[in-house]
């Protein structure tokens, strides 16, 4: 995805001709965002690398408002280039981060079961009452047939 929203800032350059302030500080949140990677589960708070993503992503936002507040494009080009250009590699680490190693279907202590097994059995339970429940109701509204052979 960066490099493809670094292509996209590429393009954004030499077709329409966005400026080049705008353009070098979208590839430079781009290459903080790669070093990011590096170690990508384990995303320290208080790196420098991390830190300074947060000041690019404020500096990206701060000037494209500023061009698309003096240059007039259509709503769904500045959306466009938000969604993007913007907020769509910072999403995808924030989404993409883990709560807690613990929280992960494979991990588990000793004596326990992992965190998947334990919420398929327990939704085992829950459902078979839902399940019955709506079993009978479709079958008081809607009768099937017997198939016959």
């Amino acid at each position: 995805m960066i490099v493809i929203t670094s292509f996209i800032f590429v393009g954004l350059f030499i077709v329409e001709g966005f400026p080049f302030k705008l353009i070098s500080v979208g590839l430079f949140s781009n290459v903080v965002y790669l070093g990011l990677l590096r170690g990508f589960p384990m995303i320290d708070l208080s790196s420098p690398n991390f830190i300074l993503s947060l000041i690019m992503l404020t500096i990206n936002h701060v000037l494209a408002f500023g061009h698309f507040g003096e240059e007039y494009h259509p709503f769904h080009d500045v959306l466009a280039y938000f969604t993007l250009c913007v907020w769509l590699v910072p999403f995808t680490f924030f989404v993409s981060l883990s709560a807690g190693e613990n929280v992960l279907p494979t991990s588990y202590s000793s004596g326990q079961e992992d965190a998947l097994s334990h919420y398929m059995n327990r939704g085992k339970k829950q459902r078979g009452g839902l399940l019955k429940v709506l079993e009978f109701c479709r079958e008081a509204v809607l009768p099937s047939r017997a198939k016959r052979y």
